[in-house]
């Protein structure tokens, strides 16, 4: 659990930071120093809580100099947006890509609260259990959303 908690801790510190400034380097061992964890829980946090799903791009370099830089997309036409985002995924689609997806939508004012929880519902393992390739059909079903969404005047 407090593994858990140390991973909250870590991703609000970075969002904090990324609030200020579009782009940070950070230092894996440095990180771990201050958080007091081992360097494997930095690269956790970064691999599964900023992704390009969830709207950050992350170049690593390793070696002694190296860094690991996160950066913030910049999401100025909501059309081009949906066309990056519609590009993520091919013909399957897991329901935590999707859960990361409808919440970036989410969180840049495209869909509504109610119409993210009506996404998520359509879209959750529990809804397409019964299904043989229930990954391609969650893929199918969000492609048809997201091209739907782009052609869609909002404000």
């Amino acid at each position: 659990m407090s593994n858990h908690n140390t991973s909250d801790i870590i991703e609000a510190y970075l969002k904090k930071i990324l609030e200020d400034s579009e782009i940070i380097e950070i230092r894996r061992t440095e990180m771990a120093e201050q958080f007091q964890c081992v360097p494997s829980q930095i690269n956790y946090v970064i691999n599964t809580r900023f992704t390009i799903q969830r709207g950050y791009v992350v170049e690593s370099k390793r070696g002694g100099g190296g860094y690991i830089r996160i950066e913030k997309i910049k999401i100025s036409d909501k059309h081009r947006f949906l066309e990056q985002v519609n590009e993520l995924f091919d013909e399957r689609l897991s329901e935590k890509d999707a859960l990361g997806i409808i919440q970036k939508l989410y969180e840049e004012q495209i869909v509504t609260k109610k119409e993210g929880n009506l996404l998520l519902a359509t879209l959750a393992k529990n809804t397409l259990r019964g299904f043989a390739e229930e990954e391609q059909i969650r893929a199918t079903l969000l492609h048809a959303i997201l091209e739907r969404l782009s052609y869609e005047d909002r404000k």
